[in-house]
């Protein structure tokens, strides 16, 4: 996979030299190439933004050297890639599309800074690319830099050869195809005893029926906790015998239309 990130601070984005994306990159498996958008500015101070048509706060990035920019990158390589654009105002980036942007053999990424690159860019590369204007979180970044690290780490992971066991990701909290979308249990390493801590005993059993069932559970009970949205959304032919249980055991039932809501009942801890 190729990824081009064009960006006006190329040093933010030295994390992606380090770790997983870093050993990828060194192995050939993701070829991460960064532009400064500074290259492509003609005067002396380098600017890449201006105020705003109709007044406002804050500055806007200039079209120009966001055009020039893009169309080197584009010119450099063969096919078209998918432009993510990181925006707060973008549809949420989602383990689904992490899963389906590592299936594209190019990306590229547009970090903006200020309020923002001239819309007329996004539209422009809009009527010949697929953009997709993506936000990692209901908060405001002081740019884009930090979401594209995001981004890039959610998505190279999932990269054959990229995790040392392949199998790892399918287990991950909103990994797709799982039977809902749980947060992920609790996890336990050795020494079996840490200051006077153990290890849960049917970790230990050795029977793995049971173990698969208790993660399942403490998966329930960490989403009922943290994330009671998912399962209030989730379809309820997800749940078996036994997850109903502990669902009603945590306190939800099934309405009339057959989803889970909370019920009254307050759960002891």
């Amino acid at each position: 996979m190729r990824l081009d990130v064009v960006t006006i601070f190329p040093e933010y984005l030295e994390p992606l030299n380090v770790s997983l994306v870093g050993k990828a990159r060194a192995r050939g498996q993701l070829d991460v190439r960064i532009h400064d958008l500074r290259d492509w500015t003609h005067d002396k101070h380098h600017t890449v933004d201006d105020t705003p048509y109709g007044g406002g706060p804050g500055m806007v990035m200039k079209p120009e050297p966001w055009g020039e920019a893009l169309d080197a990158v584009l010119a450099s390589g063969e096919g078209e890639p998918v432009l993510v654009v990181p925006t707060p105002s973008g549809v949420p980036f989602t383990q689904q599309l992490a899963v389906e942007l590592s299936a594209k053999p190019w990306l590229v990424f547009t970090p903006a800074r200020y309020e923002g690159i001239d819309r007329r860019v996004i539209e422009e590369y809009g009527d010949r690319l697929d953009v997709r204007e993506v936000s990692i979180g209901d908060y405001v970044l002081a740019g884009g830099e930090a979401p594209v690290l995001v981004m890039v780490e959610a998505i190279a992971r999932l990269l054959p050869g990229v995790l040392g066991n392949a199998a790892s990701h399918q287990d991950d909290s909103f990994a797709p195809g799982a039977m809902a979308d749980l947060l992920e249990g609790p996890v336990y390493t050795k020494p079996p005893q840490w200051r006077g801590r153990t290890i849960p005993e049917v970790l230990l059993s050795g029977h793995h029926g049971k173990i698969a069932r208790w993660r399942r559970d403490q998966a329930f009970a960490r989403t009922d906790r943290n994330r009671p949205d998912l399962i209030e959304r989730a379809d309820p032919a997800a749940f078996d015998k036994k997850d109903r249980e502990t669902l009603s055991i945590l306190g939800w039932a099934p309405g009339e239309d057959g989803r889970f809501g909370r019920t009254n009942q307050t759960v002891e801890e």
